[in-house]
């Protein structure tokens, strides 16, 4: 369960997009080769793949920029390219994600490049192109000043190190020290066996088999691995380490204390990039000053979702929003909303391919009617949003003497129903301006309308979407209820 949800879906809708993430590291691309398998070669004792398509994705450092720009978080991406079209490429699909690439091109290296052969979902062969000798000191020196000049105006630090030469220790400490004196949380995903070079940073975050590099200890025993991380803790003068326990988790280590946060069960298809995937959802908690329970149980929704993927492929906010839907379901608060939250929501539902239907009406004092018709609305789609009227439109539409219950009570009532999955007051008329901004796929009725009497039937219609209408429940209504209450 997420601690104080309402503050988690503000983050992810609004908030994470005022953080700036700076990350910086070992940037890849990760070039994939599409087919399918169906026979032996006959040169060779090996699988014939037949391609029939191809993708690139920003793979290593870039990748975890790709998370956190997926989070909808600003982010600059700092590291070393080819001067090849390996680098052409990793620029332009950054360039499309909207990350502001500061790469430096390097002549004497080519851009690292990954090429996996996929035979269905299963990878068959991995070419890497790469060079893992050092850069020159000039070449990581500017470098370390231009990370420097942005970190006054971050909210935290990335080191992504694929232990390719960028993140020398001189770069990691000069960058680390400066972070510090402006307390900017630093995040560090190691791949060297000696830990000293990220002394200082806020938390390294090492899968099982890097802590047991790092440490000596065999990653089979877990208890005597996670006592020799907490020693690790006070060496490195650290805040925490964070450990990544593949199905079992992720556990947060201080001297005396370890937190262990369970993952979530999910069909696993592809673990490349899962670390990337926590580093940056990690990152952006830390810079919300998110407490570690509430950042872990996001970090472990977040890998979830990209080991169900084949390749490296990054996490968004919708697909984030998505993951927490059941807690927002159980909790009538969380699904009262403002039509620009409302709008975020949808597209949240959208990007699932979920069809959304519309209702609206005053739905004071709740009745049997009102219920039928809401649960014939949820059946006619996969979200159901319903549209109140605010107290001053109730009043102008009914007299003087409505609503019974103000607009708060309804809609958190309304809330509070299985079959209704988000609330909007509107202060209008009609709740048209609402539905031109939602786009619905269904709108649905009572039967005393009909579609030409419909509020938005056109509408619906023109982007493909229909009207349906539920016959009434006879003998049901506010008035009649209101009538009985004050009769004598």
């Amino acid at each position: 369960m997420i601690r104080d949800l309402h503050r988690v879906i503000q983050l992810i809708e609004q908030d994470w997009r005022e953080a700036r993430v700076l990350v910086v590291g070992d940037v890849m691309l990760d070039r994939y080769i599409w087919g399918d398998v169906e026979r032996v070669s006959p040169e060779a004792p090996v699988p014939v793949v037949r391609s029939n398509h191809r993708s690139e994705q920003p793979g290593g450092a870039a990748n975890v920029a790709m998370n956190v720009a997926g989070l909808g978080a600003r982010v600059s991406l700092f590291g070393f390219q080819g001067d090849d079209a390996d680098g052409e490429c990793l620029r332009a699909c950054l360039a499309k994600a909207g990350i502001d690439a500061e790469l430096t091109t390097v002549a004497t290296h080519p851009t690292t490049s990954k090429l996996r052969i996929l035979g269905g979902s299963q990878q068959m062969l991995r070419l890497d192109t790469e060079q893992t000798g050092s850069y020159a000191e000039a070449n990581c020196e500017a470098l370390a000043a231009k990370v420097e000049a942005a970190l006054a105006s971050a909210s935290v630090l990335v080191l992504s190190d694929y232990a390719k030469g960028v993140l020398t220790e001189n770069v990691c400490q000069r960058l680390i020290e400066r972070a510090r004196r402006l307390g900017v949380p630093v995040l560090i995903d190691p791949k060297q066996r000696d830990f000293r070079r990220y002394r200082g940073a806020t938390t390294i975050c090492p899968n099982l088999n890097e802590l047991s590099a790092a440490t000596g200890v065999s990653a089979k025993d877990l208890k005597a691995i996670l006592a020799a991380g907490r020693e690790l803790v006070s060496q490195l003068d650290l805040e925490y380490l964070t450990v990544t326990l593949s199905e079992k988790g992720i556990a947060v280590l201080r001297p005396d204390s370890q937190v262990i946060s369970p993952a979530a069960a999910r069909q696993v298809f592809d673990i490349s990039g899962a670390g990337d995937t926590v580093i940056a959802t990690l990152a952006l908690a830390r810079a919300s000053n998110l407490d570690i329970e509430t950042s872990l149980a996001l970090a472990n929704m977040a890998a979830g979702i990209v080991v169900s993927k084949v390749g490296t492929v990054p996490v968004n906010r919708d697909e984030l929003l998505a993951g927490l839907m059941p807690e927002i379901g159980l909790r009538a608060g969380e699904k009262v909303l403002t039509l620009s939250q409302l709008k975020a929501r949808v597209s949240t539902w959208r990007s699932s391919a979920e069809k959304v239907v519309f209702t609206n009406g005053c739905f004071d004092l709740l009745h049997i009617g009102h219920i039928t018709l809401l649960e014939e609305a949820r059946r006619d789609g996969d979200r159901l949003v319903v549209a109140i009227n605010s107290d001053a439109s109730v009043k102008k539409l009914k007299g003087p003497g409505r609503p019974v219950a103000g607009e708060d009570a309804r809609a958190r009532i309304l809330a509070a129903l299985s079959a209704v999955d988000a609330v909007v007051i509107f202060d209008e008329p009609t709740p048209l301006t609402v539905i031109e901004a939602l786009r619905p796929d269904v709108i649905v009725k009572g039967g005393d309308y009909d579609e030409s009497t419909v509020v938005g039937a056109n509408e619906v219609r023109s982007w493909g979407g229909r009207v349906k209408i539920v016959p009434t429940v006879e003998g049901f209504s506010t008035t009649n209820l209101i009538a009985k209450a004050t009769s004598p």
